[in-house]
């Protein structure tokens, strides 16, 4: 015997009550005998165990193979069909037989004007489409009379079913049917009972208890709606169930409650977005990215949505998604301003979030006319120490830093750590950040030492307190390789470089913006020690990848180009270095404007090409105007501006117009003697050019009157092994040897190449020039 659809529990074993109605169960009209065996077929496992008394003779019949569901799928069209097409279609379907045998149906009886293909395609066009193609109740003769062959029909049968019998299971089916169809977290779904879905339900608690999440979930799975993943805490279930689940909803309700409370659980469970969150917010993501672009209409739900888009929008600006953020968090801003007002810290959060990506993007002056909007606000409503003012005031800072605007963000930064320190400790992360923060700022002011200091003390804290493979310490680990860069220190450098690339590339992944920040930073490391074919290759890798991830528009990506152009440059390969340039400079002037400092620098480079081919036309022309904008734009005293100065006056110098280079080259200097002190490397840089500028004149004792200076200052502040050290040694003997002070010029040269050997390698161009020139000297010497 057959008993077919044995799936009604009460039909099955209702019990007799006593009264005129009592119904006598079904099973009790079944045989017991020993001479015929019964099967059953339901979509009940409690019906299932019940009716054979234990689980060993119940045999679960499992999802198609791909094999199987092909051969359905071929044998019901009766024709030869794309077998490509039919294996997309089968597991759009879920491998489901009553959707692939009404599918079929469907195309069989258009067939030729409907094919496979086409009826995917129609499939994936639409909800309301899918949902009129679901319905379609033809197919198999040999079903029952009065049965649908509509998977939303059959389907709805079970759902009604399971709400008579436990409407709280129907509730939990009706909220995951809004998830995405794989790792549903089940964390996300105790507040299925909540009383404000309109639903009935037995229980009027907000939160539903363990043991009935249990039950509830076991009659889902009984009816095989539901399934538990080999990851504990997460389940899964066909997207076919979940579309005729709303079906369903919107058929007898509204589904307009249940919206609203998948809403308010994505709200409530999507985190902050910091690095110790992102696997969660991974996992969240495909289940929650349906409602970032759909504005609810109901305030109370704008809300939490506001809340769930600053949250998405801050994890984004971890990952470098930086335009994507900005669309995301620019709703949240709108709808807090509008309800919450401007001064609410909910609204200051979203619009912190904003400032950071238009701040990552390089747009500086709006970052930071929202951050200090931000900062003014916190500061009268919540205090100057509030955590989220400091961090309002270390936002601001760093935009001032972008903008070479180094005072000011040393000021903000030292108040910044200095009430972290007080308030937070010095152990904490914010407090942390903020001495990273002020050692970026010493570094731009070429302080190394302190620089230095201060970046030890951050990166052991970071290591012991986040361990190595945190974001935070691995860009504390690449600023301080920075600094050692920065001072000659080209092997210390490299080695934290390694460690901070391999880190990154297995804990970020090559994409990610901190990633190919540290590929570039090892790039400039070898670029520096001349390993030009190691620098390029790790450039063009970073170039094609930042074009790929950010665009070929990005700053970053411009960025880039530049570096490789410069190797290009370094290795004589005018050319390509040129079309690079040009490339860059095209691009800056298009989406970032005339006036910006990156278009400037990006002119500046093509110049400098121009300049090495000997194209000084070319090249003056260019420079004088990235000189009177960047006067314009940015004022004599910033860092860009003197260096424009600067490069100009080494054209001039090229040129043999030695008044002119000088004229301007002494104005560089004085500018930044009083701007960034007698020190500075830029400073001692534009000291050794003016006496440049005098030895191509023969002002000998002038020229070396300034490069002892130099000298003695690089070896005292930088370190007597120091490649701009080095420098000024290789021009000092060049100068002494002009003053036919052979002994002392060939002693000097001597100790330069020896220790250019020892520091730079006996292959980088500079040790080869040095050695060169003291093998002709000990020539020309011996022959005196």
């Amino acid at each position: 015997m057959i008993v077919d659809n044995a799936d009604d529990f009460e039909m099955l074993f209702s019990k007799n009550d006593g009264g005129n109605n009592a119904k006598i169960p079904t099973a009790s009209y079944l045989p017991n005998k020993d001479n015929g065996k019964i099967l059953f077929t339901s979509r009940s496992w409690d019906a299932a165990e019940r009716l054979t008394g234990n689980g060993k003779t119940i045999h679960q019949v499992p999802i198609m193979e791909e094999a199987q569901a092909l051969l359905l799928l071929q044998k019901k069209l009766g024709q030869d069909v794309d077998e490509a097409a039919a294996l997309r279609l089968i597991h759009t379907l879920d491998y489901i037989p009553l959707a692939m045998n009404q599918a079929a149906a469907y195309i069989f009886k258009r067939s030729p004007r409907v094919t496979v293909q086409s009826y995917l395609d129609e499939f994936q066009k639409s909800e309301k489409r899918k949902g009129t193609l679901l319905r379609s109740d033809r197919g198999d003769i040999r079903r029952y009379e009065g049965v649908s062959n509509s998977v939303v029909v059959t389907w709805q049968v079970t759902f009604e079913q399971i709400k008579r019998e436990q409407p709280r299971a129907a509730n939990l089916l009706s909220l995951m049917s809004y998830f995405h169809a794989q790792n549903i977290p089940d964390y996300m779904l105790y507040n299925y009972n909540s009383s404000n879905i309109g639903v009935e339900s037995d229980d009027e608690h907000e939160e539903t208890s363990d043991e009935d999440f249990e039950d509830d979930l076991d009659v889902l799975r009984g009816y095989s709606l539901v399934a538990i993943t080999a990851v504990p805490g997460f389940l899964e279930m066909h997207s076919l169930v979940q579309f005729c689940t709303k079906v369903w909803i919107s058929k007898f309700g509204s589904p307009d409650p249940w919206k609203t409370l998948f809403l308010q659980s994505a709200s409530q469970h999507f985190p902050s977005g910091v690095f110790e969150t992102w696997q969660q917010c991974q996992t969240l993501m495909p289940h929650i990215q349906p409602l970032l672009d759909k504005q609810p209409l109901e305030e109370r739900d704008q809300l939490e949505w506001s809340k769930l888009l600053t949250n998405v929008s801050w994890y984004l600006v971890m990952l470098g998604n930086y335009s994507r953020a900005e669309v995301i968090v620019r709703q949240a801003v709108t709808i807090r301003t509008e309800i919450l007002g401007q001064e609410h810290p909910s609204t200051l959060t979203s619009i912190a979030n904003l400032a950071s990506t238009y701040r990552n993007q390089g747009r500086w002056k709006e970052a930071e006319e929202l951050e200090v909007r931000v900062m003014e606000t916190l500061k009268r409503v919540l205090g100057e120490e509030h955590p989220s003012t400091l961090t309002s005031m270390a936002n601001l800072a760093s935009t001032y830093w972008n903008q070479g605007r180094w005072k000011e963000a040393e000021e903000l930064n030292v108040r910044v750590m200095e009430t972290r320190k007080t308030v937070l400790g010095e152990e904490h992360p914010d407090t942390l950040t903020s001495m990273a923060n002020l050692a970026s700022t010493f570094w731009n002011q070429g302080r190394w030492k302190e620089a230095e200091e201060l970046e030890v003390r951050v990166m052991e804290t970071l290591q012991r307190v986040l361990g190595e493979e945190h974001p935070s310490t691995l860009t504390s680990m690449g600023n301080l390789a920075l600094t050692y860069m920065n001072q000659g220190r080209w092997k210390e450098a490299e080695e934290l470089e390694v460690r901070v690339v391999e880190t990154s590339l297995r804990v970020l992944g090559e994409e990610h913006p901190d990633t190919l920040m540290s590929m570039a930073n090892l790039a400039l490391t070898y670029w520096n020690q001349g390993r030009w074919k190691e620098a390029e290759e790790l450039g063009v890798r970073v170039m094609e990848t930042r074009k790929r991830v950010l665009g070929e528009e990005h700053p970053d990506t411009l960025t880039s180009m530049a570096n490789l152009a410069s190797t290009y440059r370094n290795q004589g390969r005018w050319k390509e270095a040129e079309v690079l340039e040009v490339q860059v400079i095209e691009t800056s002037l298009r989406v970032l404007g005339e006036e910006h400092p990156d278009t400037l620098t990006s002119m500046a480079n093509l110049a400098h090409t121009w300049m090495n081919q000997g194209r000084w036309k070319e090249a003056e022309e260019l420079e004088v105007q990235v000189m009177e904008t960047s006067l314009r734009v940015l004022g004599e005293e910033h860092p860009d501006t003197l260096t424009s100065m600067a490069n100009l006056a080494l054209t001039y110098s090229d040129q043999g117009r030695w008044k002119e280079a000088e004229e301007l080259g002494v104005r560089v200097m004085e500018t930044r003697k009083t701007v960034l002190g007698e020190e500075h490397p830029h400073t001692l840089t534009s000291i050794a050019n003016l006496a440049l500028t005098f030895w191509n004149q023969g002002r000998w004792k002038e020229a070396e009157e300034l490069e002892v200076l130099v000298m003695e200052t690089s070896s005292t502040v930088l370190g007597e092994e120091h490649p701009d050290t080095l420098r000024s040694m290789h021009n000092l003997a060049f100068t002494w040897k002009d003053l036919e002070q052979w002994e002392d010029a060939m002693q000097l040269l001597q100790d330069c190449v020896r220790r250019r050997e020892n520091v730079l390698g006996v292959d980088h161009p500079e040790t080869k020039s040095s050695a060169s020139a003291l093998s002709d000297w000990e020539l020309d010497f011996g022959g005196n």
